[in-house]
């Protein structure tokens, strides 16, 4: 197991607009897949590779559609005010994402607790804070970040853990080919990265036996 750790201050919400990016048709995407299929050695127009294209293209589409998203469209008025200072943590947050490097899955689960300061959050919204972030082309230690610094944004909180667990595809399928190997990156913000007592608290409270994998 790899762990990598983020526990530095953070900074304002970052926009969460994505750059412009080029104009292309689903048509010119489709051509791409062809091409790749012939530069494998591959027969495109055979029966089991007509419709590959078009199916390629609409599975990138749908694990990038996070980049389409918005936290505002995702919260849906769901912060509340709330008088309350106890430790929210939702665990064990499935997650698909995929390694920019080779475009090849991440798969895993994401663990996240807040200290609420006057607001929280819909419960279910934190799962979709971290789908929207997963849903885009990822490096593990990138998107611990993001979510963190989105929910640290949204709320003002006390403190904010998140913790990513994650397998990736790209160590597993090919290069170093080590399967059973895990990331763990966390990102810790306020009294999770000041305070030990309230670190361990929620440490203790996101671990599985050993043979839980």
């Amino acid at each position: 197991m790899t762990l990598s750790t983020q526990e530095s201050p953070s900074p304002a919400l970052p926009s969460l607009e994505t750059e412009a990016q080029p104009v292309v048709s689903e048509e010119e995407m489709r051509q791409a897949v062809r091409t790749l299929l012939l530069g494998l050695g591959e027969d495109p127009d055979r029966e089991g590779l007509l419709d590959t294209p078009k199916r390629v293209v609409k599975a990138l589409q749908f694990l990038t559609s996070g980049y389409h998203q918005s936290i505002d469209d995702l919260l849906n008025g769901a912060v509340f005010h709330e008088d309350t200072d106890e430790m929210v943590l939702v665990r064990d947050i499935d997650l698909f994402s995929s390694c920019e490097h080779h475009i090849l899955p991440i798969i895993g689960r994401v663990h996240v607790a807040y200290m609420p300061n006057g607001k929280v959050i819909g419960l279910s919204k934190l799962a979709r804070i971290c789908e929207m972030y997963g849903r885009r082309l990822q490096v593990q230690e990138r998107l611990t970040a993001q979510i963190a610094d989105a929910i640290e944004g949204l709320l003002q909180p006390k403190g904010v853990a998140v913790v990513v667990e994650a397998t990736h595809m790209c160590m597993v399928m090919r290069g170093v080919q080590k399967p059973g190997s895990w990331t763990v990156s966390s990102a810790m913000r306020g009294v999770f990265a000041d305070d030990p007592k309230t670190r361990q608290e929620f440490m203790s409270l996101i671990q599985h036996p050993q043979n839980f994998r």
